[in-house]
């Protein structure tokens, strides 16, 4: 479901996806493992930055297909539509892209190209794929929904909430520490970004949209995932004047 890697087909029940959230980390290690054994090649290599770094963007489109950055484009033009809340929850379910979607996105890809030609440690980078994907899972199970239906609570409403939260908050305790051990500074920065955008983004939904939807999941990744580098930029730089 939330990625291009194939995997045998199993059937569609409410029994089957009780924990499947439980793994949606599990994507995220796949991509920061791809991040790392791309960074190797590209020290055997003597692969140039530019390169590099185009690449290391990449990586996360081509493990998950986009269906991330598709819920980014669709609340980014819900949200700058500046309409009411069903108007807003209408522009999200059209499969048609608009401008403000395309100028966000763009510039959302074009900071992480610039970040990851910036940042050395992608060791926390890799681990902040899993962090960003426990924070996602909990959000989908601990905030309120703005419909009823949807690929949303096709997971969340048959999900076991007690397991699954214990299961993620879990996830995203290692992460923070496995980041703080790697590099004290970028961990602490990581871990206050990205509790300030868990916040905000609890407010975005509610005040705009009633709760969350699928889409508005994808957003969150994408902001999340795209502070996580500007936390180890702003972290290794902050090193460097200490």
């Amino acid at each position: 479901m939330y990625s291009r890697i194939p995997m045998p087909n199993v059937g569609w029940s409410e029994e089957n996806r009780r924990y499947a959230l439980c793994f949606f980390p599990l994507i995220g290690a796949v991509t920061g493992g791809l991040l790392l054994l791309w960074q190797y090649i590209c020290g055997a290599l003597d692969i140039g930055v530019f390169l590099n770094s185009a690449v290391s963007v990449l990586i996360p489109v081509l493990v998950t297909g986009g269906i991330h950055i598709d819920g980014f484009c669709d609340t980014t033009d819900a949200l700058a539509s500046y309409a009411d809340r069903q108007k807003k929850l209408a522009i999200m379910s059209d499969p048609h892209i608009g401008s403000f979607a395309v100028i966000g996105l763009c510039s959302m890809l074009l900071l992480q190209f610039g970040l990851f030609c910036e940042v050395r440690d992608h060791y926390v980078i890799a681990v902040g794929y899993v962090l960003s994907r426990a924070l996602s899972g909990l959000a989908a199970v601990t905030l309120r929904s703005a419909k009823n239906e949807g690929s949303l609570q096709n997971f969340v409403r048959p999900a076991h909430k007690k397991i699954t939260v214990t299961v993620l908050v879990a996830t995203a305790v290692l992460c923070a520490a496995g980041m703080c051990f790697i590099g004290l500074f970028a961990g602490i920065a990581i871990c206050v970004v990205c509790a300030v955008i868990f916040i905000v983004y609890r407010a975005v939904a509610y005040k705009n949209f009633g709760g969350i939807t699928g889409d508005t999941e994808g957003w969150f990744l994408q902001v999340t995932e795209t502070a996580i580098l500007a936390a180890v930029f702003a972290a290794e730089k902050a090193v460097m004047f200490l």
